[in-house]
């Protein structure tokens, strides 16, 4: 149901000397940036990919927000999901929409029911060190189709620097903090619904977004993100 963490993602994008680019942690942003992320499922199959671009850059309350237009594709190029949310940066602290964790799938399946969000977003300090305890966040959601109602809850917790390790992938070989997170998602329409999983995440210092991400359920590898592509 969870896309796995995270939405997951990465711009180390260095020095764009624009009119337009914004800095975020020292990095100059601007619309038409992106990346690429293939998925795989837990057996390590590829399953799809997933584009990511910025559209618009834009000042709010002393933050620099990131408009991201989201694309996901099947194994065989088939467009699947397209979406919208936000990256807000502000000082040394880069925020994510929680709501970008929601997976293609769960977002197709409510479509109907024109859901409501409020979030405590996800929060990366730029500097990570091992031992550091990060901030909760968490997603609420309501909405109705006809006299169907639907609530949706997902809170992440216990995240924590796990360890610090060489990892190499498409984009290339970083000294990366693996990051540790439980999460909790329970959706009630008449009987409710409860998910437990657990999820890694794969940073860098000098990178703005995840280079990989792995979900668990019950100890079970459910799928993994990797980086493949920066423009």
């Amino acid at each position: 149901m969870i896309r796995t963490i995270l939405s997951a993602v990465l711009f180390t994008i260095v020095a764009i000397c624009t009119a337009q680019a914004q800095d975020c942690m020292g990095f100059k942003l601007k619309s038409g940036n992106g990346f690429e992320m293939d998925s795989f499922d837990g057996k390590g199959k590829l399953i799809g990919k997933m584009t990511y671009k910025i559209s618009d850059v834009s000042n709010e309350g002393g933050y620099v927000v990131y408009t991201i237009d989201f694309e996901s594709f099947s194994s065989k190029g088939k467009s699947e999901l397209k979406n919208t949310y936000k990256m807000r940066c502000k000082g040394n602290v880069l925020t994510l929409d929680t709501k970008s964790l929601v997976s293609q799938e769960q977002m197709k399946s409510l479509e109907s029911f024109q859901m409501k969000f409020t979030s405590d977003d996800i929060e990366y300090p730029a500097k990570l060190t091992v031992g550091d305890k990060l901030k909760d966040a968490s997603l609420k959601g309501e909405g109705s189709s006809g006299p169907l109602t639907m609530t949706m809850n997902m809170l992440i917790f216990n995240r924590k620097v796990e360890s610090q390790e060489k990892l190499t992938i498409p984009a290339g070989t970083f000294d990366a903090y693996k990051v540790t997170s439980d999460m909790t998602m329970e959706t009630q329409m008449g009987m409710k619904i409860k998910f437990d999983m657990q999820a890694v995440s794969y940073r860098a210092d000098g990178v703005l977004w995840d280079l990989k991400t792995e979900s668990y359920r019950k100890g079970k590898l459910m799928g993994t993100t990797v980086l493949s592509k920066i423009y």
